[in-house]
């Protein structure tokens, strides 16, 4: 069963920010038509239905073409994903490979690796999903992936302000989004019991009525990723790769359960990620749009 599609009508707003991370900026009027967007990100049951219809086979299921990895070693060109591992202690921050590690046999059905599995978190967000598995999706789906300002339109939720719910982080104490709460990478003491994804609606909807908007886990957009917001234009692919180019990053938002704030301040609706076309992570995951007619 598809998601709900939530009808917006459209208009400009201020896009980005200068008050976190370079690539947010500049701060511009971005202008969106009327669109619609899917009121949550598509489940591991959604994807299911999907890939029992279709049978599609994920990037992460397939051996990596060795035409596009040159100097690789024959054995890591086998199936499989990113998958993270907490730390036994503090770390430097500035390496990520301390959390992740490449994971064989690591896909969307076993996400953190052959061993793992869904059953018990169907109304998850599907994650370990790269970027032409996700527009593989949307198209079977009758729809498409949001561009970044679309999506950033939507986060929003008709607010000016840091968050999509205010200038506080956690107004009055509630927690508005699943996002790492401890010292990142070693201690999470769980969002709202939750560590790692959380069911689709656990957090409160935006203005918008849209869920896990922010946090739970990052979103991939049809945009292409920049240095900074590209004032002529940005590049777009509509429809999305059969097959990914590990050169090409794509933008990613929203955040993610991995985003805390003394390493990753991006639960936040101006902020925005790169990710290669080919990447597939216990945290990245989609939500589909539509035109309206």
């Amino acid at each position: 069963m598809l998601t709900e599609l939530v009808e917006l009508p459209g208009g400009s707003f201020r896009m980005g920010s200068t008050q976190f991370y370079p690539e947010e900026a500049p701060i511009h009027t971005a202008t969106v038509a009327a669109f619609a967007v899917e009121r949550h990100p598509v489940t591991n049951a959604q994807f299911a239905e999907f890939v029992a219809d279709t049978g599609y086979v994920t990037v992460a299921e397939q051996p990596p073409d060795p035409a596009l990895y040159p100097g690789a070693a024959p054995q890591d060109l086998v199936p499989g994903a990113l998958v993270f591992r907490p730390t036994d202690g503090p770390v430097d921050l500035r390496d990520w490979r301390q959390w992740w590690a490449w994971v064989p046999g690591a896909d969307w059905r076993h996400p953190f690796g052959p061993d793992s599995g869904i059953e018990d978190r169907l109304d998850h967000p599907v994650v370990q999903v790269a970027y032409p598995d996700a527009a593989a999706y949307a198209r079977w789906a009758g729809r498409r992936l949001p561009t970044e300002a679309e999506w950033e339109y939507a986060a929003r939720g008709g607010a000016t302000t840091t968050y999509a719910w205010g200038d506080d982080a956690v107004p009055g104490g509630q927690l508005m989004a699943n996002t790492w709460q401890g010292r990142f990478p070693y201690q999470n003491d769980g969002a709202l019991g939750w560590s790692g994804t959380s069911p689709v609606g656990t957090f409160p909807p935006n203005g918008y009525g849209l869920v896990d908007m922010i946090g739970n886990v990052w979103e991939w957009t049809t945009t292409q990723f920049s240095a900074h917001h590209r004032l002529d234009g940005p590049i777009e692919s509509c429809c999305g790769p059969s097959t990914p180019d590990p050169s090409v990053n794509q933008t990613l938002k929203g955040g993610s359960h991995l985003c805390a704030p003394e390493y990753c301040h991006r639960y936040r609706p101006a902020a925005r990620s790169p990710q290669s076309q080919d990447s597939a992570t216990t945290h990245i995951g989609f939500r589909c749009a539509a035109s309206s007619r």
